[in-house]
Formats: structure tokens, sequence, C-alpha cells
């Protein structure tokens, strides 16, 4: 099995949590009914635990429908404001269902941690208190993104498999 270089890794995995940062946020404030596109589909860990894993502000969301919703219906608007995010690959050979298996040494079959932190406005704007939170990503590949790509279409690389945001007290 062929793994990326340290280069082909730090590239791929540093563009990964760049798009995601500036689009994610994006789509939590402005573009809500996008939000469920940005995770993997639902499927289950081998002892049959759900998966995405969403967890928001220490509630189990059970998927990522389910989280669009509740963004959609329950919460006021958001401003977030990122100052800072983190990559670090955890598996450079992950082998997902529907990814090309040659494709290890371009590093399209990697697993990503993101970590990000900044200041979350929720209520109205002019309203709202600036509050910190921390938020924690598991990215994986997208399997579509090998069907779709040379076709015109844009699809995300990486989606979410694991995501947890806590609001800093």
């Amino acid at each position: 099995m062929a793994v990326p270089s340290a280069d082909v890794a730090t590239k791929v995995s540093t563009e990964a949590a760049e798009k995601l940062v500036q689009s994610f946020y994006q789509a939590l404030q402005s573009s809500r009914t996008t939000i469920a596109s940005f995770f993997s589909p639902p499927t289950a860990m081998p002892d049959g635990k759900p998966l995405p894993v969403i967890v928001f502000n220490g509630n189990i969301i059970p998927d990522a429908i389910s989280f669009q919703a509740m963004f959609e219906q329950q919460m006021p608007p958001t401003h977030y404001e990122v100052q800072s995010y983190d990559c670090q690959v955890v598996n450079p050979n992950y082998m997902a269902e529907g990814v090309a298996s040659g494709s290890g040494a371009s590093g399209k079959n990697m697993t990503i941690l993101i970590i990000a932190s900044g200041y979350v406005k929720i209520g109205e704007p002019k309203e709202a208190a600036m509050r910190g939170f921390s938020e924690t990503f598991l990215l994986v590949p997208n399997p579509e993104a090998a069907v779709v790509k040379g076709r015109g279409k844009h699809t995300k690389e990486f989606l979410i498999q694991s995501q947890n945001f806590r609001l800093v007290v």
C-alpha cells in the first residue's frame, strides 16, 4: 500500500482543513440548507454505533440531517470568527468503501484531524456577546469525489465523520 510522502500529506491535509474552515462556518452562518452535505453518509461502526458522530456542546446529535434541522429551525443567527486551526493526518492509508485503493500516494485516502477555535456570536450580531468555541473534526475521504471528478461538478474531497463542538466558558 502506497502512502503519501510527508510533503503530499501536509499539502493535502492543510488544503482540506482550509477548505473546511472556510466553507463549513460560512454554511453555519448563511447557507444552513447545505450543512448536511459536509458529513459522511450514515453508516455504522462494527459495534453498531452510528456514524457520523456529531456532538454539539455536549449533546449527541443523531445524524447530519438532524444537525442541519437544528441550525435551520432552532438556532438564532450565528457569526463565527475562527482564530486558529490546525490539522494532522491520523491515518495516511484509510481504506474507505468506494475509494480507489491506488490513490494512497496522492493523499486522497487519508483521515485528517482538524482542531479549530475562535469566537461565535449566537443571536443578532449587534446584541450578542462573543463566546469562545473549540471544535474538533475527523475528515474521511469522500467516495463520490473520485467518481464525479472531471465531470464539471464540485464535490467535497473529504467529509466529516466525527465532529465535537464546545462553547468555551
